[in-house]
Parts: structure tokens; C-alpha cells; sequence
């Protein structure tokens, strides 16, 4: 196993440059890596940081013995303002020696995402109201949607707002032009935000580990029309939402967030539709933070989210 499970080091942590807060750099970074564990993955990546004049501002990692597979997440900031790209061809050597799958970005850089909504904007106007008032660190380059109703909501915001409506025929079309706009407005994250539209397998694969979607928890339990209301019927006591990466196995994809509510038995069906929307928008809103601050990595079937 690698040396901790969990760290969080000061600034002054001898893995790293001291000094004192006067002096702190304020070029900030963030490591993300996962490889097959071994002893020294630690060690090296601190001497790293330490040898480039770097500083930790907080670690965290974590071994998985079931996969055998090892997980990191630094929070760093360099006394020179080096570029990422100078960072990155440093640290190539480093995550060769122990094959990681790793990124370095800056900590204050914006994640540009798409939105994409059908006919429920609870979702939508939660991320957007977010976003504008800094409670999310991303920048929404679009809304894409496969109707007009919220045009008017997204201009108010100053999103551009793409339809794209979707048939059976035009699916394989509608599904190049998103594919098309996510690489014309360099998007990282495409963020489901209740759109109801089953994404093809190869839209699955083009955007693995950048789609991330939403739904009640009563799947499979209640599926089709008027969950809520089967729910109601049937007596549940526990309202929840769940917040993963999409797959092409529908609503299966590596668990992010959920969140759960309580009801009691005097609960009508509206109310239960209300509580349902407010924990669809807690738990989308925090794995589009998690993963926009690059504190959620892959897993297999799971991830490993460093909140």
C-alpha cells in the first residue's frame, strides 16, 4: 500500500516549500491521479512539488483494496508562475514511472459546461441561479434543449440557448450537432439537467466520464409516468435523488451524490413532487461542484469523490 490513506498538510508541511503567509504563492493548482497502488507514490509526487518550488495546500488520497488501484487529489500553489503546460511536461516522468492516469489544472480556471434540459427547468434555474451568483465554479457555455420553453429563462441568465429538437429520424443528427458544439466551445462537462432523451451508445462513449445526469430514486421501483404519483400510491416514506456519470446502461452509471428526504404519511402527491425537486437540485448541484473542482475520479462501476 502507499504511505497514508488520507492527508491534509499545512503550508508550512515539510513535503513542500515553507514561509510564512506573507510570502504564500498565489499561483494555485490541482493534481488528480489514480494508478495500480504501490509503495512511494506519495513520496514522489511530494518531492515533486517540493523540487519545483511547489507548495502543498492540501492532499488527500485513497487505496481501494478491492481494485488494487490508488487515488490522489493536491491542492498546490508555486512561488513561480510557471504555466500548467511547463507543470504538466515536469510531472510526465513522475506519472510514467508509476502509470497514472493524472491531470494538472489551475485551481481558479473555470470548467465551461453545457446544460441540457427537456420540459422540468427546476435543475436548469437551480445551475444557472449558481453559477451567476459564484456558488459554482463553472462557466455555462450553452443550453441545449430539445424544446423552446425555457428560451426566455436562459437569455435572462445571458446563455445562449440552442434547440435542438430530437425525433427518431434526426437522433443521430441532433446527437453530432451537441457533439459538435462541445467541441467547438472546448466543454468539459455536459450536465443533464432533467433532459429526457435516451442518449445513444456512441454519445455514451464519445463523452465517457463528462456526462453526468439526474433522477428520482425510486428507479427501477416507479418508472415511467408519474413516479411521484406511484410513489404516493405505494406509501413511501423516503423521497431521494441520485446524481451519476452516464452510461450507456441507462441510470446505472458511477454514483456521485444522493440525497434523501423523509416524508410522513400526510404527504400529498404535489408536495411529494416538490420535495423531489429540491433534492434532484441539492445533489445535481453538488456533483457539478465536485467534479468542477476535479474532486470526483473513476472508479470502475464507483468513484472516489475527495468532497
Amino acid at each position: 500500500m502507499s504511505e497514508s490513506q488520507s492527508s491534509t498538510p499545512g503550508p508550512n508541511d515539510g513535503s513542500a516549500t515553507g514561509g510564512s503567509d506573507q510570502g504564500r504563492p498565489t499561483d494555485q493548482y490541482v493534481l488528480t491521479l489514480s494508478c495500480p497502488d504501490k509503495q512511494g507514490i506519495v513520496h514522489a509526487v511530494s518531492s515533486f512539488l517540493f523540487m519545483t518550488g511547489c507548495n502543498i495546500e492540501d492532499s488527500q488520497q485513497f487505496g481501494d483494496r478491492d481494485t488494487g488501484l490508488f487515488f490522489m487529489r493536491v491542492h498546490f500553489s508555486a512561488d513561480a508562475p510557471d504555466s500548467v503546460e511547463k507543470l504538466r511536461a515536469s510531472f510526465a516522468a513522475v506519472g510514467d514511472s508509476f502509470r497514472m492516469d493524472w491531470q494538472i489544472h489551475r485551481a481558479d480556471e473555470k470548467m465551461r459546461i453545457v446544460l441540457m434540459v427537456s420540459k422540468f427547468g427546476h435543475c436548469l434555474n437551480d445551475l444557472l441561479f449558481r453559477s451567476r451568483i459564484g456558488a459554482l465554479p463553472v462557466e455555462i457555455a450553452a443550453v441545449v434543449s430539445n424544446h423552446t420553453d425555457f428560451a426566455e429563462l436562459v437569455a435572462s441568465y445571458g446563455v445562449p440557448f440552442h434547440h435542438i429538437p430530437v425525433t427518431k429520424a434526426t437522433k443521430a443528427q441532433a446527437e453530432a450537432e451537441l457533439l459538435e458544439l462541445v467541441r467547438a466551445e472546448q466543454v468539459e462537462l455536459v450536465v443533464l439537467a432533467r433532459y429526457m432523451q435516451v442518449l445513444s451508445d456512441d454519445l455514451c462513449t464519445a463523452l465517457s466520464g463528462r456526462i453526468i445526469n439526474i433522477h428520482h430514486s425510486f428507479l427501477p421501483s416507479f418508472k415511467g409516468a408519474r413516479p411521484y404519483h406511484q410513489a404516493h400510491a405505494r406509501g413511501v416514506k423516503l423521497i431521494g435523488a441520485t446524481a451519476h456519470y452516464v452510461t450507456a446502461d441507462l441510470d446505472e452509471g458511477p454514483i456521485i451524490e444522493q440525497e434523501v428526504e423523509r416524508v410522513g404519511h400526510g404527504v400529498t402527491p404535489d408536495q411529494l413532487v416538490a420535495i423531489g425537486r429540491d433534492v434532484e437540485c441539492q445533489a445535481l448541484a453538488r456533483a457539478v461542484k465536485w467534479h468542477s473542482e476535479r474532486r470526483v475520479l473513476l472508479n470502475g462501476t464507483r468513484t472516489v469523490v475527495f468532497a
